[in-house]
């Protein structure tokens, strides 16, 4: 199995998210790694960026899906996340990490999956 892989790390998402309603009425900035598991090896890219995903496309999807409606948990948009990126861009795998910075005295929390094709 290859392990090519993109990271794009600590992407800002602008979201109205949380549980209460007053929360969601806020936008947040969200922080995500996204880590797309690349389906050939990058030595059969032929230096051709057609071959290759666009982290630029990738980083810009994830900021439209972010905003576009309210949700509760961050774990729905990991989720939403990570299946975007499988249907839309062709990762074999994609692992997303997404932080919120919402407890007193805690940096952040953060959700964590792995999916596959």
């Amino acid at each position: 199995m290859n392990h090519d892989e993109i990271r794009i790390i600590g992407v800002d998402l602008a979201v109205h998210i949380g549980v209460p309603e007053e929360e969601r009425a806020t936008l947040q900035t969200l922080q995500a790694d996204v880590i797309l598991e690349m389906p050939i090896r990058f030595e059969d890219l032929q230096d051709d960026l057609a071959s290759t995903i666009d982290y630029d496309a990738v980083t810009k999807r994830m900021r439209k899906l972010a905003s576009e409606r309210p949700r509760k948990l961050i774990e729905t948009l990991a989720a939403e996340m990570a299946q975007c990126v499988l249907t839309e861009f062709g990762a074999q795998r994609v692992h997303i990490e997404l932080r919120k910075r919402i407890l007193p005295g805690v940096d952040h929390v953060a959700v964590r999956l792995l999916r596959s094709r």
